[in-house]
């Protein structure tokens, strides 16, 4: 589906319909509400869901998708990962609003904020706007507030921009070591259980990297594959020259710029 075009951290599954992001920020946004708009009109009683953190909403495509989505009633979630910090920019220095939720009213619909850090809630918060959305309800924005506890990526230093107490604070509210507390206080959880799973899931992920590594990279000319359904007459040329190998930029069309 991919086809080796992606970032190691975009994933996408077509069993399950999880279509991948690109790097560019919120572009995801705007292709949800679409999908979701396609759904509506075929009349099929499924929901989009989309994922993006708070630095998105900073973003153009974050308000054109919701307000389409709002004129419209199209069956989306919009899903924000507010973890306060888009890289090194602070959510103070990217909004004046009390809070993300509240924009959704601005387009129409409803906007509910959660904590991120729950999981119960951000399902129950998810689920509650899926069926909204499913019933003819139209959109909701769904604010999970949570923290980014490590870098933005392996060329950030987070330690530049933020205190070493407020990451401290936020280790206490590990989200995963508060649902296995609750999990205890229900006698749920079985740590025998726990230690198999986490086995089985290290298990499938050295298997799927070696898999990986064995497989070959893309062909050359699937660059110009999965962005047009139907190639134009200039992209066609394009490629048929580059599988002859005579594709080369003449000087002269590169105007002031010549290879």
């Amino acid at each position: 589906m991919l086809h080796g075009r992606q970032m190691p951290n975009h994933y996408a599954l077509r069993d399950i319909n999880l279509v991948s992001i690109s790097s560019p920020v919120g572009t995801q946004i705007p292709h949800a509400v679409g999908a979701a708009w396609a759904m509506k009109h075929r009349g099929d009683k499924a929901v989009a869901i989309v994922y993006f953190g708070d630095g998105a909403t900073s973003q153009g495509d974050f308000h054109v998708g919701m307000n389409f989505a709002g004129v419209f009633k199209a069956p989306v979630v919009f899903l924000c990962k507010n973890n306060q910090w888009a890289i090194s920019v602070p959510l103070g220095h990217q909004t004046a609003s009390k809070s993300l939720a509240v924009k959704a009213h601005a387009y129409g619909f409803e906007g509910v904020r959660v904590d991120g850090n729950d999981a119960l809630a951000v399902f129950a918060a998810t689920k509650a706007a899926a069926d909204r959305a499913r019933s003819g309800g139209g959109p909701t924005l769904v604010e999970c507030l949570t923290y980014r506890m490590g870098p933005h990526s392996s060329s950030d230093d987070p330690t530049r921009y933020r205190k070493p107490e407020e990451v401290e604070l936020w280790k206490q509210r590990d989200p995963v070591e508060r649902f296995r507390r609750y999990l205890e206080g229900k006698g749920l959880y079985d740590k025998a259980w726990d230690d198999a799973v986490h086995k089985e899931i290290d298990d499938a992920i050295t298997a799927a990297v070696r898999h990986a590594e064995k497989v070959p990279a893309p062909p050359s000319e699937t660059v110009f594959t999965d962005v047009y359904a139907d190639l134009p007459w200039h992209i066609r040329e394009q490629m048929e020259e580059f599988t002859k190998g005579g594709f080369r930029r003449r000087p002269e069309d590169m105007g002031e710029f010549p290879l």
